[in-house]
């Protein structure tokens, strides 16, 4: 299965992921995790990222679209994936399905982590970060919400929305048997 994971911060998509991967067989592929691996192995591409982070700026969709490319054509990923942060934006949806095309792949669906603003809130306040204030975790949900909903329309049609509220198990079997329904 070649699957995309979207969903607001605090969603559960990395918990998620990380039980999915093991039961469907295929890797998670994060772009917060590439871009630490990249980064921490000194790879060309790390080393570019790392020039935009340590300055203060956002990592360019090219670099992130070229780590993912790179990524997809691994061994374990032959099989299948799950994409977890990418795409954020339709031109990453645009850049994704080229690479799947140059692959002569495509994507099976996408998962939509369905969750409210007052649960993303107290997850994400338990979590203890000192950056993670009510006001900023509820303007992450908005910008997360500009961005996705163009997304969200690009693949209407192969969205599968998982009702992510509830024990990890429960959401696990709400995402399992939506999977299973795209096969």
């Amino acid at each position: 299965m070649r699957l995309i994971l979207v969903g607001p911060p605090g969603a559960g998509k990395g918990t998620q992921a990380a039980i999915l991967s093991e039961k469907l067989g295929v890797p998670h592929i994060s772009t917060g995790d590439l871009f630490r691996a990249n980064i921490g192995e000194g790879t060309p591409l790390g080393l570019e990222a790392k020039s935009y982070i340590d300055a203060g700026n956002l990592v360019p969709d090219d670099v992130t679209v070229r780590m993912v490319e790179s990524r997809l054509q691994d061994e374990d990923a032959k099989d299948g994936f799950l994409l977890d942060g990418f795409p954020r934006t339709v031109p990453q949806a645009d850049e994704l399905k080229r690479i799947l095309s140059g692959l002569g792949l495509e994507a099976d669906g996408v998962v939509q982590f369905d969750v409210s603003e007052d649960v993303v809130v107290d997850r994400m306040l338990a979590r203890g970060r000192a950056d993670d204030t009510e006001d900023v975790i509820r303007n992450r949900m908005r910008v997360y919400e500009t961005e996705t909903a163009p997304l969200l329309d690009y693949y209407a049609g192969s969205i599968v929305t998982v009702q992510a509220e509830g024990s990890v198990e429960e959401i696990n079997e709400r995402a399992l048997e939506g999977i299973n329904g795209l096969k």
